[in-house]
């Protein structure tokens, strides 16, 4: 599985650094991927990405990489350090005994009409905090990200087309 997983990275990266596009371009590609990889339009990253990448005619796989950047074991902490976030510059303050009123939703079952009711009840005064905080996260990480990609791939491209070392 690691093989297989390490194989896809090489073989990913080889299509990014071997396009015709600029370093620049191809550096916006992925910090536009970022930018929507954590984006509050969680659940529908890789369809904008695509969408994005083929309208502006973007790099897509350096699109597609930027959108997978938001790895599974970053999303909980990013969306809720970002919510929290969103809700200072917002001046929301969170529900009374939050973690106490979402431990009693979990106490039910994930398949009832009642867990569902309640969670969005929980939930929907933090939906603005949650959108504004995540896109403003999502644009410092974005920035960060081009300006991180456009030497990466400079230097990539540049050891790719270095002529062998020779032994002597």
């Amino acid at each position: 599985m690691i093989h297989l997983t390490r194989t896809l990275v090489r073989t990913w990266m080889h299509r990014l650094l071997h396009t015709d596009d600029t370093p620049r371009r191809t550096a916006a590609a992925f910090a536009m991927g970022v930018f929507i990889g954590f984006s509050p339009l969680f659940g529908f990253h890789t369809l904008i990405g695509i969408v994005l990448a083929f309208a502006l005619r973007l790099n897509r796989v350096a699109a597609l990489i930027g959108v997978y950047a938001n790895l599974p074991w970053f999303v909980a902490p990013y969306y809720t350090v970002s919510t929290v976030l969103g809700a200072s510059l917002l001046g929301v303050a969170p529900p009374p005994d939050f973690g106490g009123q979402l431990a009693v939703l979990f106490d039910l079952s994930m398949t009832s009409r009642a867990f569902w009711s309640g969670l969005a009840t929980l939930l929907h005064p933090l939906l603005w905090p949650f959108s504004v905080g995540s896109m403003l996260g999502a644009s410092v990480l974005a920035g960060v990200a081009y300006v991180l990609a456009v030497p990466a791939i400079q230097a990539g491209r540049a050891r790719l087309h270095r002529p062998p070392a020779r032994v002597s």
